[in-house]
């Protein structure tokens, strides 16, 4: 027979669902630009994290025969209500929730004195070195305390130590609590599943690069980490973590997750590798962590990713580009002849690696900045520069900008030009230097945009060019130590 559950009922509920260990997996989303965020710039989002996360919370919870409600809490203080979702792996046809309230009015002691104006106190009053109790009625508790004595003396407090309440009033409580409307056909203690997504969440991803070898041979050591953030309200003690990288969409308001992990517990998950686990998810990569770890919450936790990938192959590259970039789109030729006629260039200098599993990794890598260090004569490591990096899919090649060059330098300049309106061309002519002041010989590429127009014609040259793209060139030349490199071109643009 169906009945209402009593407060003795309710009281048992929420004793029992305090008292029983949760279990908890957290997967972790993050909407962070790659690389804008590091752990000394996260007390500037405040409540603006970008990230979130999806809870899991299973435990045993004490339902009533019937319909009754139920008191859950220790959630997070940055739950989305709306996300909520509770399930009976016991009984999943026959339990159900009708009705949820989000309670999160905390208590404090400016609230706790706001319930209590019109009610009696007492008050530790501090006169000197010693601490008198006054009782009386709480007429005021702003800026000070106001108290009505029996004999309605009224007694204004402006320095006092504790205040005493008979009872903690309704409508305050001390942590934030779903309260629900149950209503269950079996009674009695239920392995339920409830989740949940909550704000104040985020991971990203960094890569540590340790560079041997010289630019004819060279190589590397890539080790990963990723950080995870925790500023949700609230503490995953013995957690199963996982991390998302892609772009998952979120429409303004998220709909409630599916349940997951309905299956009975099991221990497979203990006996998982320690590290990350990476497997694909809808056109997302899933990392998940094959062990279990504490989550505290407002911690930044660092993790390895996946063991070092040593001795790498790799390219170091010098780039020389002193023309400009050209157009998107053009409405009409540049037919400016100033326009980029003589520019000194800067030269970058690249490290370049394929991600390919003969190359030791062939792994997804998600977005996430890129330090390189390289070992001095003395042996110690140094920063060499840093660069960031898109989610990146296996067998793909990752070019790390690390800086410009200090001994190659170089400049570009227009030695001819005309242009004939009529027959609809331009033919330009131009002379890059460039100088290797190295003790060294160098391989440098020299970069050519052609900015005037889409239709061109390479006519002439001293050096054979490499076609980069549908606007752009390159020029790979040796410069001895010391040395210096002429390159001449000449290019017809028509229209």
């Amino acid at each position: 027979m169906r009945r209402t559950l009593i407060a003795t009922g309710v009281a048992l509920a929420m004793s029992t669902a305090a008292a029983s260990s949760p279990d908890f997996s957290l997967t972790v989303y993050s909407s962070a630009a790659p690389g804008a965020l590091t752990s000394e710039q996260l007390a500037n989002y405040g409540l603006q994290l970008p990230g979130y996360a999806l809870v899991r919370d299973r435990r045993d919870l004490e339902l009533p025969d019937g319909m009754g409600e139920v008191r859950f809490s220790d959630v997070a203080t940055r739950i989305d209500p709306t996300t909520v979702s509770f399930a009976s792996i016991t009984d999943p046809q026959g339990t159900r929730v009708i009705e949820q309230n989000y309670q999160f009015d905390l208590v404090d002691g400016q609230k706790l004195l706001s319930r209590y104006i019109g009610e009696t106190v007492s008050v530790d009053q501090i006169r000197g070195d010693k601490i008198e109790q006054v009782t009386g009625k709480l007429l005021s508790a702003t800026g000070g305390l106001i108290l009505m004595q029996p004999n309605g003396e009224v007694q204004t407090l402006s320095h006092y130590a504790n205040i005493a309440f008979p009872s903690l009033p309704g409508g305050l409580i001390t942590k934030p609590t779903l309260v629900w409307l149950v209503d269950a056909k079996r009674g009695g203690k239920h392995d339920a599943q409830v989740s949940y997504q909550t704000q104040g969440m985020t991971w990203w991803s960094d890569y540590n690069v340790i560079l041997k070898g010289d630019a004819n041979a060279c190589a590397m050591d890539l080790a990963a980490w990723v950080t995870v953030v925790n500023q949700s309200g609230a503490s995953y003690p013995n957690a199963q973590l996982k991390l998302v990288a892609g772009e998952v969409n979120r429409a303004p308001a998220a709909p409630a997750p599916m349940a997951l992990g309905m299956a009975k517990r099991s221990m497979a998950a203990e006996a998982a590798a320690p590290g990350f686990q990476e497997s694909e998810l809808f056109e997302y990569h899933l990392y998940t962590l094959g062990r279990r770890t504490e989550v505290p919450n407002n911690s930044t936790k660092q993790l390895e990713l996946f063991p070092s990938a040593v001795g790498m192959k790799c390219k170091r590259e010098l780039v020389f580009t002193a023309s400009p970039q050209p157009y998107g789109f053009w409405g009409s030729p540049i037919s400016d002849q100033g326009y980029g006629s003589t520019n000194s260039g800067v030269v970058g200098a690249w490290l370049e690696f394929e991600n390919k599993e003969a190359n030791g990794l062939g792994l997804p890598l998600p977005a996430g900045r890129v330090r390189v260090n390289q070992a001095s004569r003395d042996g110690s490591l140094e920063f060499i520069g840093e660069d960031v990096i898109k989610h990146t899919p296996r067998n793909e090649t990752l070019r790390i900008k690390l800086g410009e060059a200090f001994d190659v330098v170089g400049e570009r300049k227009q030695i001819d030009y005309k242009i004939d309106t009529s027959a609809k061309r331009i033919d330009e002519t131009f002379e890059i230097s460039v100088r290797n002041r190295k003790k060294e010989a160098a391989t440098i590429r020299v970069r050519e945009y052609l900015y005037r127009w889409s239709t061109w014609a390479i006519t002439d040259e001293n050096a054979k060019h490499e076609k980069r793209d549908a606007n752009t060139v390159d020029f790979v030349v040796n410069i001895p130590a010391d040395g210096e490199q002429k390159i001449r071109y000449s290019v017809r643009y028509t229209w």
